[in-house]
């Protein structure tokens, strides 16, 4: 048997002056939203304590109270952050620890029986004589004991927690040993750009060479050609020439 702790922290009625009698204080909010959540209004009892808390947002009695109308309306996570901050925020052990306790059933409504026992564990830390809480505290532990998927449940976790570590160092050592590679490839790529260079270099005084032998061969030959000529005319002009007759016919 799950026992839920549906503990509506009342206040007590201040006496005030005339001028502040119809002010709406965040202890008048959380008496009316007490009432609302005795008639299980509970829509409405939250209303009325987060007006209350918009008036004070530290005042853990409207906090622990808005978990109770959450958790009333199943929404348990919701319920979960306000019982948090009401824990946080409350002085008072006993109050404190019926936040803990709620966080506990919770939990244990969801199957988590792990985090109930945690849960359930600080309540009595805060208030050792609640039996309620010892109760729960037990019955958490059978079932925890006796639904080992519960238990795989967390082991998987775990497991998949170690394997996301691992997958991310793999992904770190291979980007390192690409980057190493990258440096390899761009080193081999410069060397390999300079020995080129280097072998255009050396080819290019043999082109040179062999245009400026190519010009002179076709310099010479056009010296040898033009005095071969010129001895041709020499040769015609010391020749004596014949004096042509007319035919008497």
């Amino acid at each position: 048997m799950k026992y839920i702790r549906y503990i509506i922290v009342t206040v007590a009625m201040l006496l005030v002056g005339t001028a502040q009698a119809g002010a709406q204080t965040d202890r008048n909010l959380i008496r009316q939203g007490n009432r609302a959540f005795k008639s299980q209004k509970w829509a409405v009892a939250e209303t009325q304590y987060r007006k209350a808390i918009s008036k004070n947002q530290k005042n853990p009695q409207a906090i622990y109270n808005l978990g109770c109308a959450l958790m009333a309306q199943q929404k348990d996570s919701m319920a979960i952050q306000q019982f948090t901050n009401a824990a946080q925020l409350e002085t008072n052990r006993l109050r404190r620890a019926a936040s803990y306790h709620n966080m506990g059933v919770i939990m244990q409504n969801h199957h988590e029986y792990a985090q109930a026992i945690e849960y359930y564990k600080m309540a009595l830390r805060c208030n050792p004589q609640d039996n309620e809480t010892r109760y729960n505290l037990a019955l958490c532990k059978k079932l925890l004991k006796n639904n080992p998927q519960n238990k795989d449940k967390n082991k998987d976790n775990k497991d998949k927690n170690k394997d996301k570590n691992k997958k991310d160092q793999n992904k770190d050592k291979n980007k390192d040993n690409k980057d190493k590679n990258d440096d390899k490839n761009n080193k081999n790529n410069k060397n390999k750009n300079k020995n080129n260079k280097n072998n255009q270099n050396q080819n290019q005084p043999n082109q040179d060479n062999m245009s400026r032998e190519n010009a002179e061969q076709l310099l010479n030959a056009a010296v040898q050609q033009e005095q071969a000529t010129k001895r041709k005319l020499q040769k015609a002009m010391s020749q004596p020439r014949r004096k042509a007759y007319d035919k008497n016919w």
